[in-house]
C-alpha cells in the first residue's frame, strides 16, 4: 500500500469519497440481512439520537449539600444592619410647619384655585 503523505490533495478526496460510499453500502447490507448485532453505522447525513443523560440520586445529594453550604456560608458573611434611628421632631417644630402648611394653603384658596 503507498504511503498516504506521498498522495494528493485531489486523490485523498477520491479515497474518502469511495470509503463513504463503501460504508453506505454496508450499512443497507446490514439492513437488508437483519444484521442487529453491534453499533449502526450513521449513513451520510443522519444523526444518531442521543441518549439522555441521567444523574444518580447520589451525586444530585451531594450537589444539593454543595449548595445549602455554599449559601450558608453566603448568609453567615452578612452582617445583620441595625435600623437607623428614626429623629423624632418636637412638638413645637411640628406646630410650626403645620402652621406654615396651613398659611400656604389660605393663600391658594384665597386665589380660588385647588392647587398649589
Amino acid at each position: 500500500m503507498t504511503n498516504l503523505t506521498d498522495l494528493t490533495k485531489g486523490q485523498l478526496h477520491r479515497i474518502i469519497s469511495i470509503k463513504e460510499k463503501i460504508e453506505k453500502l454496508e450499512g443497507k447490507i446490514d439492513s437488508i440481512a437483519g444484521g442487529g448485532g453491534g453499533i449502526p453505522v450513521p449513513l451520510a447525513g443522519a444523526k444518531l439520537p442521543k441518549k439522555k443523560r441521567r444523574m444518580s440520586a447520589s451525586a444530585r445529594a451531594k450537589i444539593a449539600a454543595a449548595a445549602k453550604a455554599r449559601w450558608a456560608r453566603v448568609k453567615a458573611a452578612k452582617v445583620e444592619v441595625a435600623p437607623k434611628k428614626r429623629r423624632k421632631m418636637s412638638a413645637a417644630a411640628r406646630a410650626k410647619i403645620s402652621a406654615a402648611a396651613r398659611a400656604r394653603w389660605a393663600k391658594v384658596k384665597a386665589k380660588g384655585t385647588t392647587t398649589l
